[in-house]
């Protein structure tokens, strides 16, 4: 297992012709001295990021942030304008994603459809880098001979221009003659010399030979393959294979489905399968790009839950990709959220409930969203809205000393607004509509004053509400976010 870590992260992609005309002519039309690049664009900036040995980090943003742009930079599959990523002690910037040790579950699965779940689950053991090593060198070696069968050929075309050369200076016929059986002599003298030495060497050398036992269990594995389990031929590695795809379909719960093809798979099964393919290979670091996405709600809970339980078992190093903030809050251990290509904040899932960095990460984070409203601050501590006005608790009035007599913007989450009778430090809204959920309520309300403001609160279910009631909303003044509106960072008490 290996930590990962993201040095300065840049990606940009090249513009197509009509973008880049339309860069084009608003630089030319623009009278600001900055030019901006007109050829490319950046859809990854200044990512920084450290992913502990062993941890459990979700990705999270709206569509479009760069975040699956981010997870295939990491495997290999982009390459990237700028930056460097470490997984571990090696720089693998110019590694290929074979070579990066990582697995890499993608949203659309990407099972073979003409392999049965056990050669799916068994495909990446097989090609793994040390056997396709081992080949490579069998294959190198069996080719000398042929290397040197071609040089000998190079020689023999030399030795026909040196001798066309000699006749064109006057060589007699029998000259020619005696030439030409001591070449043809010397040629099949030469040739049973190459062939003796390419049999001596695959006669005493004892690495060879295994590298052709190994070729040619090779052989017999893959063809005996599709035969019923009694007639088929299996090498020790092969059963080193079975064993460990066998773990990993007892770990998933898949050994029913190990004879099936993926076109007779569910959704949910089909995910297991992915998910054992990766696990198969035992990599430094997991890859998981949306793959709960295509599921039902009712599968996609249980596979979360089912996600989290292996990743604490094996211990392996994980980043996944979600844009569903609730999938990020239950399952990871810190949480990245990105957005237009920037990371905004990274930390534990609570911390970004309770003490959001900026406008963004607090209005993404929450279902329902929070709730925002402009609002006057005067020194010491007192909060003004045209419906309403409240002091807040001392712990403000340090951090709140610059921002006397300017606007701010006062967040409140739905559950932390209550039902209370009419009073001047509470909010006349009137409800627009109603969502019952059994174990709570949802209302949409707008406010009295001003129906164009909307906002969304969280009520007990037992609370009969009805459609056009005119309600006071009291807010929790220990649970208030404010922002500043030209920054849109978050202002925390002392």
């Amino acid at each position: 297992m290996a930590q990962v870590v993201l040095e300065n992260i840049y990606k940009s992609f090249p513009l197509r012709q009509g973008e880049q005309e339309k860069v084009a002519n608003n630089v030319a039309e623009s009278v600001s001295t900055e030019t901006p690049s007109s050829s490319a664009n950046t859809v990854l900036r200044r990512i920084n990021l450290t992913v502990l040995d062993g941890e459990f980090m979700v990705l999270v943003g709206p569509s479009g942030c760069g975040k699956s742009t981010l997870l295939r930079s990491i495997a290999g599959l982009e390459v990237l304008t700028a930056g460097n990523i470490w997984i571990g002690d090696r720089l693998v910037n110019d590694l290929p994603p074979k070579d990066r040790d990582i697995a890499m579950v993608f949203q659309n699965y990407a099972l073979y459809p003409h392999l049965t779940v056990y050669d799916n689950l068994a495909f990446g053991l097989r090609r793994s880098q040390k056997e396709e090593g081992s080949a490579t060198s069998t294959v190198r070696d069996l080719t000398d001979v042929t290397d040197r069968t071609n040089k000998v050929k190079e020689r023999r075309k030399k030795e026909n221009v040196k001798r066309k050369q000699l006749e064109v200076s006057g060589y007699s016929v029998e000259e020619k003659e005696k030439d030409r059986d001591k070449t043809s002599s010397e040629k099949a003298k030469e040739i049973k010399n190459q062939i003796k030495k390419a049999i001596d060497y695959l006669t005493y050398n004892t690495v060879n030979k295994e590298r052709i036992y190994t070729l040619g269990e090779d052989f017999l594995v893959g063809a005996t393959r599709k035969l019923p389990p009694g007639l088929r031929y299996l090498s020790e590695r092969e059963k080193a294979v079975g064993e460990r795809v066998l773990k990993v379909a007892q770990l998933l719960q898949i050994e029913p489905l190990l004879n099936r093809f993926p076109k007779q798979l569910s959704g949910g099964q089909k995910q297991r399968v992915a998910l054992g393919r990766a696990m198969a290979r035992n990599p430094e670091v997991f890859l998981m790009d949306e793959p709960l996405s295509n599921l039902d709600a009712k599968l996609r809970a249980e596979t979360r839950s089912q996600i989290v339980q292996l990743q604490r078992q094996l211990g392996t190093t994980t980043i996944y990709v979600t844009h569903d903030q609730t999938e990020a809050m239950t399952m990871g251990d810190r949480i990245a959220i990105m957005n237009a290509g920037q990371l905004q904040q990274v930390a534990k899932p609570l911390e970004l409930y309770n003490k959001p960095a900026n406008l963004f990460v607090a209005e993404f984070i929450g279902s329902p969203p929070m709730n925002f409203l402009p609002v006057q601050f005067t020194a010491p501590l007192l909060i003004s809205h045209p419906q309403f006005r409240f002091t807040l608790p001392d712990i403000w009035a340090k951090n709140l000393q610059k921002y006397d007599g300017r606007g701010l913007i006062l967040g409140i989450r739905p559950e932390h607004l209550s039902i209370n009778p009419p009073a001047t430090k509470n909010l006349s809204v009137q409800v627009e509509i109603v969502e019952a959920l059994g174990h709570e309520t949802y209302l949409r309300v707008c406010l009295t004053d001003d129906p164009a403001v909307r906002m969304q609160v969280r009520v007990p279910p037992d609370r009969s509400i009805r459609v056009g009631e005119e309600l006071w909303l009291a807010i929790a003044h220990d649970k208030i976010h404010l922002f500043d509106p030209d920054t849109e960072l978050a202002i925390f008490p002392r």
